[in-house]
């Protein structure tokens, strides 16, 4: 379990760092090679360049996923075995359980911002009516895809420690209990033996 929560750990946090990467990234999308042919350069634009409405939808998800990557390993840390705080086990599960759910909804925040960035882009792209500039899909969709995809993975593991907390055996000590009823056994058997013969005699007497 310590080392699932390690594995899950970095994969938040690397996750959580390839999104800040992606979101402060100017490559989101990058001139055609067509175009740069002609005009001899690359020409850039990232989160932060334009106005346009679904830019705007893809930056405040962008920026609940890094706000939620930030709460996610905080949580997490509090959630780790290795730590002394957060309480018992059992609660260091849940809490565990609580920073992996932040990390899943990171990683869909951030996913789902880069894939509306990017099917912008292809539809332009492929667009014969469309005459503006075309772009094609810049380094940071990937990185932003990457960092999701850590971050999901990361938050199923911290969910599952809960799972696997539950799952561990606990053993409990009991053997003053066995041995006090095999001592009771014993001492009714000798009550049922010496009870029997003083049966036997108070009929025999009689008779």
């Amino acid at each position: 379990m310590f080392r699932a929560q390690i594995s899950a750990l970095v994969c938040g946090v690397g996750g959580f760092g390839a999104l800040v990467a992606a979101t402060t990234s100017n490559e989101w999308r990058v001139t055609t090679r067509a175009s740069s042919v002609i005009t001899a350069t690359w020409v850039y634009q990232g989160l932060w360049m334009n106005c346009a409405g679904y830019i705007q939808a893809c930056r405040g998800l962008m920026i609940a996923a890094v706000s939620l990557g930030f709460f996610g390993s905080i949580i997490a840390l509090f959630g780790m075995k290795c730590t002394k705080v957060g309480g018992s086990e059992k609660a260091k599960a849940k809490i565990a359980c609580l920073a992996g759910v932040v990390f899943i909804l990171s990683g869909l925040c951030s996913m789902t911002g880069c894939s509306l960035y990017a099917n912008k882009i292809t539809t332009e792209f492929f667009d014969p009516l469309f005459i503006d500039q075309k772009y094609e899909l810049g380094a940071a969709l990937f990185i932003g895809w990457s960092g999701a995809s850590l971050c999901i993975i990361g938050g199923v593991i911290f969910c599952f420690s809960i799972y696997d907390n539950n799952k561990t055996p606990r053993y409990a000590y009991n053997g003053a209990t066995s041995v006090m009823s095999s001592r009771a056994k014993y001492h009714g058997g000798e009550d049922v033996k010496t009870a029997n013969p003083s049966k036997q005699f108070d009929k025999n007497a009689y008779v």
